[in-house]
């Protein structure tokens, strides 16, 4: 890969991908237990939710050093524009194509899906900019929380689903639950760490509003919720299988001490990574016992 390959790789974030990504194959395994898995359609929807994951991430790029939110001070990954590695006008430029791109796929699923989609696409989209950008801000006034647990969670499992089967049951809602709880944790475990930088740019962010401690109690009390859902649905009618995600309890309440626990950058760097990979694993073993119990 080239050296410019690698910036605009590193400024997509590779590591927050899970998050578009886990929900199409949760609310496919999810079709195929209710007899209507349908992989091109499941597809199409991948290449929308990474579209806007990636364009959101950019938007965040250009925007954060906007307001002055990304600074030398900042000790997370390096940001591209802040940088100087990208021009804003040019991170401003991919945001719009890369989200252009998110609005003609999209047209497939409405295509596909039904007009009702569209809405909801353009919606979507829009949010992408609205989270950093425009008059105010999600992520700046404490939102970004409500934002990535409906749109990660709630939104894009149910419309996966309803572009394969139908209208999502209580079952398939209560898994989008479970995986929009822990896609907000990645955001929770970013902004953990960038709470003094965050404060000084005026990015009130809930970790900004009511402290490290209340962020802790938001981390764990999703990553426990999260790991209800399985038994709630083994409750509901599913096969043992479905209860797979279990397993990762030890880890769920590892990685939640060591974020009450952190102080280093570097640490808190290398959690913000677990816990893209906790809902990475979360996904699979969801999914495979969904699958597996049909």
């Amino acid at each position: 890969m080239s050296a410019g390959g690698k910036i605009w790789f590193e400024a997509a974030r590779p590591k927050t991908l899970p998050a578009a990504i886990v929900p199409v194959m949760v609310a496919t395994a999810f079709a195929h237990a209710h007899g209507g898995a349908n992989y091109f359609k499941a597809g199409v929807c991948l290449v929308f939710a990474l579209l806007v994951q990636i364009g959101t991430n950019f938007a965040n790029d250009y925007f954060d050093f906007w307001h002055g939110a990304d600074t030398a001070e900042r000790v997370g990954p390096r940001r591209a524009v802040a940088a100087g590695l990208i021009s804003p006008r040019t991170m401003l430029g991919a945001t719009a194509a890369v989200l252009a791109l998110a609005f003609a796929v999209g047209l497939v699923l409405v295509i596909e899906g039904g007009w009702l989609l569209l809405p909801i696409g353009v919606v979507s989209i829009l949010c992408a900019i609205a989270y950093t950008g425009g008059p105010y801000p999600l992520g700046y006034n404490g939102l970004g929380d409500v934002f990535v647990f409906i749109f990660f969670g709630l939104v894009a499992v149910g419309v996966t689903f309803f572009v394969q089967v139908g209208p999502p049951g209580f079952d398939t809602l209560l898994a989008a639950a479970a995986i929009g709880l822990l896609a907000a944790n990645i955001l929770v475990a970013n902004n953990y760490r960038d709470v003094e930088t965050d404060a000084r740019a005026g990015k009130r962010t809930l970790v900004v509003r009511f402290g490290r401690k209340f962020a802790w109690w938001q981390y764990g009390l999703a990553t426990a919720a999260a790991l209800v859902v399985p038994v709630a649905l083994w409750a509901l009618g599913q096969r043992w299988p479905v209860l797979a995600p279990l397993l990762l309890t030890p880890w769920g309440v590892s990685l939640t001490h060591r974020l009450g626990a952190s102080c280093a950058p570097a640490e808190q760097i290398a959690i913000l990574a677990d816990t893209a990979k906790f809902l990475a694993v979360y996904g699979v073993l969801l999914s495979a016992g969904v699958v597996f119990g049909a």
